[in-house]
């Protein structure tokens, strides 16, 4: 193979990925210092059932990565219709966001220029009438029905 002439457009690529709607959640974890620490990621997917394996992926220039891969636990808050606000804010840093479903980290891998976290799932809480929000080509949608 020879060099390839056109070098990679990843901003093309962002947006074709972005073609693929996602839900929303905010991860959270807290630091040895006692720091809460949580941001926005769509990046979320269950893994399996039995054992409840959760996996989610984390820039690796993200401020809170090094809290992350020191973590021991982190929670997954999976958000509804009418959280873009809450988000939002979890994609700065700000905020008291603390409700989810809490997780083990049990492994950690080599996700290019993001880390990869599988974390089984201790305990959860969920309402089963909230409708989903979704992420589709860089802003939030509601469903229908």
């Amino acid at each position: 193979m020879g060099a390839m002439s056109n070098p990679f457009d990843s901003k093309a690529f962002r947006s074709a990925l972005g073609t693929f709607a996602t839900g929303v959640t905010v991860m959270t974890t807290v630091t040895a210092s006692g720091e809460m620490v949580g941001n926005t990621a769509s990046s979320f997917n269950s893994v399996s059932l039995d054992p409840p394996l959760v996996l989610w992926s984390l820039a690796r220039k993200a401020y809170s990565y090094e809290a992350y891969m020191a973590a021991k636990y982190f929670a997954v808050n999976v958000l509804r219709e009418g959280q873009d606000d809450l988000s939002a804010r979890f994609s700065k840093s700000s905020g008291d966001k603390w409700r989810s479903i809490d997780c083990r980290k049990l492994y950690t891998y080599d996700g290019g220029d993001h880390a990869i976290f599988v974390g089984e799932v201790l305990k959860f809480d969920h309402d089963p009438k909230g409708k989903p929000l979704v992420f589709y080509r860089g802003g939030y949608h509601r469903t229908v029905g």
